[in-house]
């Protein structure tokens, strides 16, 4: 794995929750355990015929019990702002950076990559609903993707609302029908969209509190563990996120593991508007085209 994808893969999986002049001290990254985080995809070893809630009541499971029975705590806004440390680990790398994070709902996604210890920023990348922009300029190239083959570097089909979604704490398909599933503490809500089977934990308190996504194909996993939950403005929000990317070797046919573990040092949700800084020079556009 080049440069380029090691620092695009910390872009690309920095998602978070976000709201109004909180600030935060960042814990320790280096704490992480990778065999504390992975979502056991076997979990559901039985389907149960009904649904038990909360409050105790036994319900018949229907195809789309959570918009009935499950209700959902997630939040709307118009422009987020944010910072985080995100520190990732696999067999290839391992990395603390800072960054940087702008959303304008439902449009683009900004992010600005920097190191510790450095004055000046090592990337910036735009996600928006069609591509990914992404400027390394720690290497001084520029680069455009369609999703579809960002997606192929990972080995995951990826788009604008799972990173729109992750980033708040919300689930990223919303309108899929589900079936609905009571395990432990959790109702889950299991969905498919396309080839890609998702598993959304619900808490009691309607927080999404674990996600994971698995690509049929390649069995590719994407895992996420939300926690240090707090309440803000009437808001709960996860102020740390543990991703795990799961994958096989096409080369040696092992599976490999990337790590990720975000901690928000500042967050914010704005109703004002946001700027999106992204200069390109102009050498490298000529360059690309």
């Amino acid at each position: 794995m080049n440069q380029l994808t090691k620092l695009s893969l910390v872009i690309l999986l920095f998602v978070s929750a976000c709201k109004k002049q909180a600030i935060y001290k960042s814990p320790d990254l280096n704490t992480a355990k990778v065999d504390t985080i992975l979502v056991n995809s076997n979990v559901v070893t039985e389907k149960a015929d009904s649904l038990k809630t909360p409050e105790g009541t036994i319900t018949p499971k229907t195809d789309d019990l959570e918009s009935d029975r499950v209700n959902i705590d997630e939040v709307d806004f118009k422009y987020l702002k944010g910072k985080a440390k995100v520190g990732i680990k696999s067999t290839e790398v391992n990395q603390t950076v800072n960054v940087d994070i702008r959303v304008k709902k439902d449009s683009l996604i900004w992010l600005n990559v920097s190191v510790p210890g450095l004055p000046v920023s090592i990337a910036t990348a735009v996600f928006t609903k069609d591509s990914v922009k992404l400027y390394n300029k720690y290497e001084g190239n520029y680069n455009e993707y369609p999703y579809e083959l960002f997606s192929e570097k990972f080995k995951f089909n990826l788009n604008f609302d799972i990173l729109q979604a992750l980033i708040v704490g919300n689930r990223p398909f919303k309108k899929n029908k589900s079936r609905v599933i009571r395990e432990n503490e959790y109702f889950l809500l299991k969905q498919h969209e396309g080839k890609v089977q998702i598993d959304n934990y619900i808490g009691q308190d309607k927080k999404l509190k674990k996600l994971l996504m698995t690509q049929e194909v390649t069995n590719t996993k994407l895992s996420m563990d939300f926690n240090d939950f707090t309440t803000l403005n009437n808001y709960v929000f996860p102020l740390s996120n543990l991703v795990t990317v799961e994958y096989k070797s096409e080369k040696d046919q092992k599976v490999y593991q990337t790590v990720i573990n975000i901690k928000h040092t500042k967050v914010e949700l704005l109703d004002e508007p946001l700027q999106f800084p992204f200069k390109v020079p102009e050498k490298l556009l000529q360059k690309k085209n």
